[in-house]
């Protein structure tokens, strides 16, 4: 029931206090990101972690000014692969060899198969895909985050390439996708801190199929 009650506690704060969060809380909330499961095990994407009052304050300005950009502790931005390459599959295929200590006949097969599929793909459609991942470590990520007692704001309102540029991310071979500012609640200045969660109820969400 702990993670249930940190789920049911947690909502997304609208106004932070500036509050620093302690590095090791930030560490483990950047691990359960990191342990999150992926499409073929490729992880195709990069978190980068800003704490820089510049670069939030430039990142707040194509975020529809949203102050918990810049009044947040650390600003998580979930960065995607732009595509699949060869050389990014192959460069996860090969370090996971080496880290077993083997190669696998049916592990290779299926490494020819990605090969295969992906590189051909268009750019764009591959985007869709690697960003469909980082959406997987960024829900961990918030519930690891209300599972310590930190504050998260998920964010889709911003402009993706004014962050790209900002950070340099096109670049690197990657396109922003998400946006979490970390930190503490401004409980006197968020107008939804004390607000009834509302979720769908069991019987509109879940269907058992016997």
């Amino acid at each position: 029931m702990e993670l249930l009650d940190k789920l049911n506690w947690r909502y997304a704060a609208k106004a932070m206090n500036g509050e620093v969060v302690a590095e090791d809380k930030i560490e483990r909330i950047l691990e359960a990101a990191r342990l999150a499961p992926t499409s073929s095990g490729l992880q195709p994407f990069e978190i980068l972690v800003v704490t820089n009052k510049e670069l939030k304050e430039k990142i707040k300005a194509v975020a529809w000014n949203q102050s918990v950009v810049t009044d947040c502790s650390h600003l998580l931005v979930f960065a995607a692969w732009d595509t699949y390459t060869a050389d990014r599959i192959n460069k996860v295929f090969d370090n996971t060899n080496d880290i077993r200590g083997y190669k696998n006949e049916g592990f290779e097969n299926y490494r020819q198969m990605l090969l295969n599929v992906y590189p051909q793909k268009d750019a764009e459609e591959n985007f869709i895909h690697t960003s469909k991942q980082a959406y997987i470590a960024f829900g961990l990520a918030t519930a690891a985050a209300a599972y310590e007692g930190v504050d998260a704001t998920p964010m889709e309102g911003f402009e993706p390439d004014a962050v790209d540029e900002i950070l340099g991310l096109r670049a690197k071979g990657l396109r922003s996708t998400l946006l979490l500012p970390l930190g503490y609640r401004d409980e006197e200045n968020d107008w939804l801190v004390n607000q009834v969660k509302v979720r769908k109820s069991k019987e509109e969400f879940i269907t058992v199929i016997d």
